[in-house]
């Protein structure tokens, strides 16, 4: 599946459109340049699954926990650039995390990947030019 970001006026629909059709997958994987808006995209997923916490960048933390006021679900955001060594992964307990049936959202994903369930949906953001996206999944 394909969703066009034409801005960021409309990122909260291209992150409904995704929430629609998430399914019953709860592991994605985020891959895009620096700066391809994957955290941008993840916040306004996690507003559409109803955080009403204040969202931010998990890179000095490695993973921020959210909770859905609408649904009451955890949502895990998980952000692996800074990882050095996989050892850092499994002490944090990754396991917990991928395998909760929580919704898990990874940016930087190609750190990791040996270690992402069979079943995580990898997801694309490609820029088509400055301020367009391409998601897809």
């Amino acid at each position: 599946m394909e969703i066009k970001i034409s801005d960021l006026d409309n990122i909260k629909n291209a992150a409904r459109e995704f929430v629609d059709n998430m399914g019953a997958n709860r592991v994605f994987a985020f891959y895009g340049k620096m700066g391809a808006g994957k955290t941008t995209f993840i916040k306004a997923i996690c507003e559409c699954l109803g955080v009403e916490d204040v969202i931010t960048s998990p890179t000095f933390a490695i993973v921020n926990e959210y909770s859905s006021e609408t649904t009451g679900d955890t949502i895990y955001h998980f952000d692996f650039y800074r990882i050095k060594k996989i050892e850092e992964v499994y002490d944090m307990g990754y396991e917990e995390y991928f395998y909760s049936g929580n919704p898990c959202f990874i940016e930087w994903p190609e750190l990791i990947e040996d270690l992402l369930p069979d079943n995580a949906v990898k997801v694309k953001i490609e820029e088509n030019d400055e301020s367009e996206r391409i998601v897809s999944f």
